[in-house]
């Protein structure tokens, strides 16, 4: 009975030793599993070189370029224009912005281009007789002299004696007073060197005007100056000349 019990367990211990021996084996002939890639999105976007600009914040003060103060180089009455001259009116280049009453003044200027005309017309005789190859063109200056216009400039003298002629007898000198007066005249009349706005009106029509006066003061809209204050962190940017776009960040 313990042989048959013996046997039985040894044919159950080789059994079992050939189970486990073919467990061994198939675990090592199993196929390794397969690692599955990963693919991660990856969003991307083109680049397209250019200027990037800088923004440099600044505060300052925004002026006229083109200023103008309005000063009376003469005395009279202030005489009301096509304008009312208060601040805030516009000119447009050459238009009267103050007329000064002249009359006075213009009375003068007319006695002596008078007298200038008289002095050529008395020596018209004596030049016919002594020089009558300069009479055509001094002949010619008298019948283009006209009292309302502005005077003339003489006719050019091409030799010494005629020089002399004219000299002597003052009629250079007063030729030369009457178109000093001529100027002056014009002082009478103050018109805008530019298209511009009245900033600063200081007188009204009616009154006094007197030589020396601040009348006003006349800006040219068109081009301004803007003088800012910028860090040193940015001085490295700047340069002289430099074109720089003003944004006005207040929107």
């Amino acid at each position: 009975m313990r042989k048959i019990i013996l046997s039985i367990l040894g044919i159950l211990i080789i059994v079992l030793g050939i189970f486990l021996s073919n467990s061994i084996v198939e675990s090592k002939t199993r196929p390794k599993p397969k690692v599955e890639k990963a693919v991660k999105t990856v969003f991307t976007q083109t680049v397209n070189n250019g200027t990037v600009d800088i923004i440099v914040p600044a505060n300052g003060n925004l002026t006229a370029k083109q200023r103008v103060e309005l000063y009376a180089e003469v005395q009279g009455v202030f005489r009301k224009g096509n304008k009312l001259f208060k601040a805030g009116q516009t000119y447009r280049a050459g238009e009267t912005i103050i007329r000064i009453d002249a009359s006075e003044y213009y009375a003068s200027v007319q006695s002596a281009k008078s007298n200038l005309y008289n002095l050529i017309t008395s020596i018209m005789p004596d030049l016919r007789l002594d020089y009558p190859e300069f009479y055509p063109k001094w002949q010619a200056y008298l019948s283009d002299f006209d009292l309302d216009k502005t005077t003339p400039p003489f006719p050019e003298m091409t030799s010494e004696n005629e020089k002399f002629f004219i000299s002597g007898r003052g009629i250079l000198t007063t030729y030369f007073n009457v178109k000093n007066l001529e100027q002056r005249l014009n002082k009478y009349t103050i018109r805008a060197p530019f298209s511009g706005i009245l900033t600063e009106a200081l007188v009204t029509e009616g009154t006094l005007v007197r030589s020396g006066q601040k009348l006003g003061e006349f800006i040219n809209t068109d081009v301004y100056e803007l003088e800012v204050a910028v860090s040193k962190t940015y001085s490295d940017l700047l340069k002289v000349g430099e074109v720089v776009n003003l944004v006005n960040l207040d929107g």
